[in-house]
């Protein structure tokens, strides 16, 4: 039975672990998501230049 103080001595570290476990993965999950998400802005922008040089192209033709 002496056992049984040992136990729950460890029961709150255990739950601190667990925790800071989960705390580290939300930290881990928000930074995936910005990472994410700027690429995603990224991609936007791409194709927001891409048409904005071939409204460019299109309008130089007409001038030439």
């Amino acid at each position: 039975m002496s056992f049984l103080p040992t136990w729950s001595n460890e029961i709150p570290f255990i739950r601190q672990e667990l925790v800071r476990d989960r705390i580290r993965t939300l930290h881990h999950e928000a930074e995936q998501q910005r990472l994410v998400l700027h690429l995603m802005r990224v991609k936007r922008a791409r194709k927001r230049a891409e048409r904005a040089s071939l409204r460019l192209r299109h309008a130089l033709t007409r001038l030439a």
